[in-house]
């Protein structure tokens, strides 16, 4: 073959569409034939696309079930009990005054801040470790199942996936890489100051992932719209709002109605019937269930109980 050939050849090649066979969207079992089919479509829809893909999820309650109890709260309350609790040293009275104050905060971020109040003082790593060993003595298998096909399918689709959190950054930043592989960097929570010297400090940074400070940290960290975005509270309403293609609403409350000073566009809505005026915003549900042959410090520290959510049939 001579050389005009070998490029005419080569020329025709590039003309043929390539095999997308590796972006083939695989069904999720446990959601609905229609949530399937308008997943499939959009997801379908993404393969020319030549920009960023990015799709963002909430952790607690939206990937991680959370009945009976949150994890960065356990986590938080069992390392307590195990170092601090009933002690008379100073550094103990310090730190179990942090955590009253997290049973009774006064005011909207004193939860995250004396969350990082406790937790100040320890490096990096050793937070991740207190994250990692909850995770698997108490919260292993809680991820949703029916979530962690739908992360697969936006990875086949060449997705790049991130967390944004309320809880401590560095508390789940191990255990969620672990589980979903998804990259550290990431993983976007409650962050802090890490000193010279690579400890924790108490300096908590903004924005706050909380509320409206989700959406800021999307435009801070991941500087792009997000084409999906998931969440289960109303927590999550500005951020899933960030979303250009699809929302995914998990485990909607349709009991209780959200109050507070914050309710912004979601005032006399419950987060189900929020949802349910959006045409871009898919409902799913997923198995939170209690595990009672599990001890939880939480339930001993007095937290009540989440509501489980079970499977809308």
């Amino acid at each position: 073959m001579n050389k005009l050939n070998i490029t005419l050849f080569l020329y025709l090649l590039l003309l043929i569409p390539c095999n997308s066979s590796s972006q083939a969207f695989r069904k999720i079992n446990g959601f609905s034939k229609a949530v399937n089919e308008r997943l499939e479509i959009f997801l379908n829809s993404t393969i020319t696309k030549t920009d960023r893909k990015v799709a963002v999820f909430d952790c607690d309650g939206t990937l991680l079930g959370q009945a009976p109890f949150y994890l960065s709260e356990e986590a938080i309350y069992s390392y307590a009990k195990a170092n601090f609790y009933k002690k008379e040293d100073e550094l103990s009275k310090v730190k179990m005054n942090y955590v009253y104050e997290l049973l009774h905060p006064k005011e909207e971020y004193d939860y995250l801040q004396n969350s990082l109040n406790f937790l100040a003082g320890l490096s990096p790593k050793e937070i991740e470790q207190i994250g990692l060993h909850t995770y698997h003595e108490k919260f292993h298998g809680k991820f949703y199942p029916e979530m962690k096909q739908l992360l697969e399918n936006l990875k086949e689709y060449g997705f790049e996936i991130w967390i944004i959190t309320a809880s401590t950054e560095v508390l789940y930043q191990g255990f969620i890489n672990q589980e979903l592989g998804i990259p550290k960097e990431r993983i976007i929570g409650m962050k802090s100051v890490i000193t010279a010297d690579n400890i924790v400090s108490n300096q908590l940074m903004i924005p706050y992932p909380q509320d409206n400070g989700k959406a800021e940290a999307i435009n801070t960290y991941i500087k792009t719209q997000p084409l999906l975005v998931a969440g289960n509270s109303r927590g999550d309403m500005e951020m899933m709002n960030l979303a250009s293609k699809i929302k995914i609403i998990v485990n909607p409350d349709n009991t209780y109605i959200e109050n507070g000073k914050h309710l912004g566009a979601m005032k006399g809505y419950t987060v189900k019937e929020y949802w349910n005026q959006d045409p871009d915003c898919l409902e799913v549900y997923c198995n939170d269930v209690n595990d009672h042959k599990i001890s939880y410090a939480s339930e001993e520290f007095g937290i009540t109980p989440n509501q489980e959510h079970k499977k809308n049939k």
